[in-house]
């Protein structure tokens, strides 16, 4: 019975680095002035993945963070998932700053290729975009445009109950 109990050791847990939000909303002005309207990112998309879209820091073009592995317009706005590669200094640092909520904000880079002036709401509306990347910032230009979620895994959680394991496994052998 002693032969089929062995200590459990901890090598690492990382952390998963998935994040999902909207990367924009329709119908709301931003603090440049713009609205983008339903159907905007549609003709973008279209002819290219999720994967083509960077995923950068801070709209850095030498910052990647990551990659986007979902992005599609709802009734809401541009609904992303993608996965922070949390094995990079600035990835980690994005990681840690989304998990802990000091970095919440997403912020599209687009090419306008469709827009016409509203007088009334005095902006700019944004029929048709050609989105280039979508970064992770502190204080979006759209200030609805958020993480929404940061999935991680709980490594303290995960040594504790490894910690536990050895000790009943000790107690047994005792």
């Amino acid at each position: 019975m002693t032969d089929s109990l062995f200590p459990i050791e901890l090598k690492a847990i990382g952390e998963t680095g998935e994040i999902e939000g909207y990367a924009s909303t329709f119908g709301n002005r931003d603090l440049a002035g713009d609205i983008v309207l339903p159907g905007a990112f549609t003709k973008s998309l279209g002819g290219r993945g999720a994967g083509a879209v960077a995923m950068l820091w801070g709209h850095d073009q030498k910052r990647p963070i990551g990659v986007w592995t979902e992005i599609k317009e709802d009734g809401q706005g541009l609904r992303v998932k993608g996965r922070i590669l949390t094995a990079t200094r600035d990835g980690a640092d994005a990681f840690e700053f989304a998990k802990a909520g000091a970095v919440g904000g997403l912020s599209i880079g687009y090419r306008t290729t469709r827009a016409r002036q509203d007088r009334e709401r005095k902006a700019r509306l944004l029929e048709a975009v050609d989105l280039h990347e979508i970064s992770l910032v502190a204080i979006p230009a759209n200030p609805l445009s958020r993480v929404e979620r940061v999935k991680s895994h709980c490594p303290d959680r995960a040594r504790r109950i490894v910690a536990q394991l050895n000790a009943a496994a000790a107690a047994l052998r005792a």
